[in-house]
């Protein structure tokens, strides 16, 4: 298991990537990106307040999500965001960056000789 901190190191170059994918889904509030994020990796992933709304509203500012105010599951007031056309053409953007990258750092992590 890799340390907290190298595992938010490793995190802030791929947290875009990872709040578009989760939002490919569907329309979600912050505290369910951060938990659908928690859930599907088994806790590895964990996403910090002061990283999230952060990337957020960075994200709603370049047009890759539209937010708009509504009701959540606990019938509290809450930011919901959605991916527009532009996000997930960002989001391939993305993922085909992150495959490149995973793919160099594997040739010299994990040589196959």
């Amino acid at each position: 298991m890799a340390a907290a901190g190298s595992t938010k190191d490793r995190l802030h170059g791929t947290l875009d990537a990872l709040v578009l994918k989760t939002l490919s889904w569907g329309p979600r509030h912050g505290y369910a990106i951060a938990r659908w994020l928690e859930d599907t990796t088994s806790n590895a992933i964990q996403i910090e307040e002061g990283s999230l709304y952060p990337a957020l509203y960075r994200m709603e500012r370049k047009g890759w999500i539209d937010a708009e105010w509504g009701m959540s599951e606990l019938g509290r007031k809450a930011k919901f965001y959605k991916l527009t056309t532009q996000g997930r053409r960002q989001l391939k953007l993305e993922t085909a960056e992150w495959s490149d990258f995973a793919r160099a750092v594997s040739v010299v992590l994990v040589p196959s000789n």
